[in-house]
């Protein structure tokens, strides 16, 4: 199958540290090529992979000062792959709804992936417009702002299998990772590990509308707690990060469409406890890979009962429903339908 891939241009395939959507792009494409499927990816220069690489523009736009318009590079990626579009038997793009208007208009099968939130209310017109685009979503729970999209299917991220390796000791602090910001409530994880009396670590990217808000309410917590700042960490850092902690706090104070941290300690045979907001109680099984709680006593509570969790099933848990080798035949899947409903409607043109 000829199969592309396409990319936001904000970081590079994986990212060099922070990113969720590109980092799920490269595990896809990568897993797609091993499993024998001809991939080409369009994405920054700077990205590494296994499929056959595209390149639109020269690094991370997010690592080029010099860029002023982040749309104009992404414009030229979406007619670069019109052009190119009858190459491939499917497109899938994880770029949200920018390419809508030109992939509507070409005569192959197309999907998009939407890896974002889905509550704000410019989306429900779009939706409205685009009625027939299939999309997929990362949880059950994302689609809940917005049901009238054309869902076609609900694929869980997944990670590949050696990326991250289980640490399987007890742990001897509680984790924070992913991004300093309102909505991942860092400042309720540091509550949390105060009131549980136990050290916290934070390794969380600081994105430039969130200064302020880290300098006013995270920053003078730092001081006054057992807590440890690292900063932003790669994936060669997080089995040491996440598999020596006793567990990922995740305390979150909005829907999150997936978070993929949670499965990151997941596969480091760590547990989770994080608050049930959003996919969150798709992906904890509660008991078994963590505690799902409402609120930071609960959470505190819940510290106590880590011990009663198997770290080794946690891991196996993870093997089982978060593999990026799972993610990538769910996805090919998806594929084989849409191709085979549009074949009828191509061959009648």
């Amino acid at each position: 199958m000829k199969i592309a891939q396409v990319s936001p241009l904000m970081e590079s395939v994986p990212p060099k540290l922070y990113g969720g959507t590109e980092r799920i792009v490269a595990y896809l494409a990568d897993e797609l090529t091993a499993l024998g499927h001809d991939v080409t990816l369009f994405a920054t220069g700077d990205s590494i992979t296994k499929a056959r690489l595209e390149a639109v523009c020269g690094c991370a736009l997010r690592l080029d000062r010099t860029m002023r318009d982040y749309l104009a590079p992404h414009i030229v990626m979406l007619e670069m792959l019109a052009r190119r579009a009858e190459e491939f038997d499917i497109i899938h793009l994880h770029v949200d709804y920018l390419s809508y208007p030109v992939l509507r208009r070409v005569r192959v099968p197309f999907v998009t992936t939407l890896h974002g939130r889905l509550d704000l209310p410019e989306l429900k017109r779009v939706y409205e417009v685009f009625a027939d685009v299939p999309v997929v979503s990362i949880s059950d729970a994302q689609r809940d702002p917005l049901p009238q999209a054309n869902y076609i299917a609900t694929v869980h991220h997944g990670l590949p299998e050696q990326l991250l390796r289980p640490r399987f000791g007890r742990g001897s602090y509680l984790a924070f990772l992913g991004r300093i910001s309102p909505e991942k409530a860092p400042d309720s994880a540091i509550r949390i590990a105060a009131k549980a009396g136990m050290p916290l670590k934070i390794a969380a990217k600081i994105d430039m509308v969130d200064q302020q808000y880290f300098a006013e309410r995270i920053e003078p917590l730092l001081a006054s707690s057992d807590v440890e700042f690292i900063g932003e960490i790669g994936d060669e850092r997080k089995s040491e990060f996440l598999g020596n902690a006793a567990a990922l706090l995740f305390p979150i104070a909005w829907r999150e469409p997936f978070g993929l941290a949670m499965i990151e300690a997941m596969a480091c045979g760590t547990p989770v406890i994080g608050f049930g907001n959003g996919s969150v109680p798709e992906i904890i099984d509660d008991g078994i890979t963590g505690f799902i709680v409402d609120d930071e006593e609960e959470a505190v509570s819940a510290t106590k009962r880590l011990h009663l969790l198997d770290r080794r099933r946690i891991r196996a848990v993870f093997d089982k429903r978060f593999a990026a080798r799972r993610m990538a035949q769910d996805y090919l899947h998806l594929y084989r339908g849409l191709i085979a409903r549009y074949r009828p409607l191509r061959q009648a043109v």
